[in-house]
């Protein structure tokens, strides 16, 4: 994104989000919103270089032109290392300001190369809060659980599960919403698993939705009252199907038909009225084989 306004020379404000092998976290984006505010309170005119892997189509560090500019702003991040002293020799011109950054060696090059430091830590000066703490931010997303497979060989040629995985993913990829990745399978020496089924079903309760392609994803979203979006990845269905149907939930797609229209008309089905009836039907561990919803809501969302 670029500004304008009434200020004076046009600044470029990097971070390690800017270098084409470097990457984007949550912290540094947040960070960079706040510089990015304070820039637009007063109305200060500058543009944001971005790694073309995270953000493909906007200005990268190669199409900046250095002689655009007065000011280089580093956000947030370690200064360190060959990329970051680059900057100096780049914008040799600007006058260059770190904010928000850890100093690993006061004498390294990438530090020393700043004209006005203001780091969070890594001086004698006491440290600072991180930018990110006080960052605006934009409205609260859906938290949609993903658990997915692609094993079960057993199932041969009609498997479709790495086609199924990569078209989901794709999607979720540009649909508004916060990811969660989970994994049924328990692993009690993995802090990163869970090691018991209470543990899983405990991160499932504080979802908004699964979407998954596994038979206990589906089965464990529905016991826990979190509408699932199912994926049979099994050429002509198979488990997933089936427990779909004894379950009474019509939030299915088979692999063979998946696109983003189909994924996002359920998606939001789930969320909206799918969530409300599953809050209404019996309790799953009841003993009532019944189906969960009622019939009228067989239909699902209109295509």
């Amino acid at each position: 994104m670029a500004t304008t306004g009434r200020g004076g020379g046009r600044t470029l404000i990097t971070g390690w989000f800017s270098f084409p092998d470097g990457e984007a976290t949550a912290g540094d984006v947040l960070a960079l919103n706040r510089v990015r505010a304070v820039f637009e309170d007063r109305e200060l005119p500058y543009d944001v270089a971005w790694s073309p892997g995270f953000a493909p189509g906007e200005l990268g560090l190669d199409q900046a032109v250095p002689e655009a500019y007065e000011r280089l702003v580093f956000v947030c991040g370690p200064l360190h290392g060959p990329q970051v002293a680059a900057l100096h020799r780049t914008f040799a011109h600007c006058r260059r300001v770190a904010v928000g950054t850890s100093v690993i060696d006061p004498h390294d090059p990438a530090v020393t190369g700043f004209h006005r430091l203001l780091p969070r830590d890594g001086t004698t000066a006491p440290p600072r809060q991180d930018l990110s703490l006080r960052a605006p931010r934009g409205p609260a997303v859906p938290v949609v659980g993903v658990i997915l497979t692609e094993g079960q060989h057993e199932y041969g040629g009609r498997r479709l599960h790495a086609e199924a995985a990569r078209a989901v993913t794709s999607w979720l990829a540009a649909r508004t919403c916060a990811p969660v990745p989970l994994e049924t399978r328990l692993d009690r020496t993995d802090g990163r698993l869970c090691g018991t089924p209470e543990q899983l079903l405990s991160v499932l309760e504080r979802l908004d939705a699964v979407v998954t392609d596994r038979l206990h994803g589906l089965v464990l979203a529905l016991r826990c009252r979190v509408p699932p979006l199912a994926i049979d990845p099994v050429r002509g269905g198979a488990k997933v199907t089936a427990q779909a149907r004894a379950c009474g939930w019509p939030a299915l797609l088979p692999a063979e038909r998946l696109d983003a229209p189909a994924l996002d008309r359920w998606l939001d089905w789930c969320l909206t009225r799918g969530r409300t009836a599953l809050r209404r039907a019996p309790a799953p561990d009841s003993g009532d084989q019944a189906p969960l919803l009622p019939a009228a809501l067989d239909g699902g969302p209109a295509a």
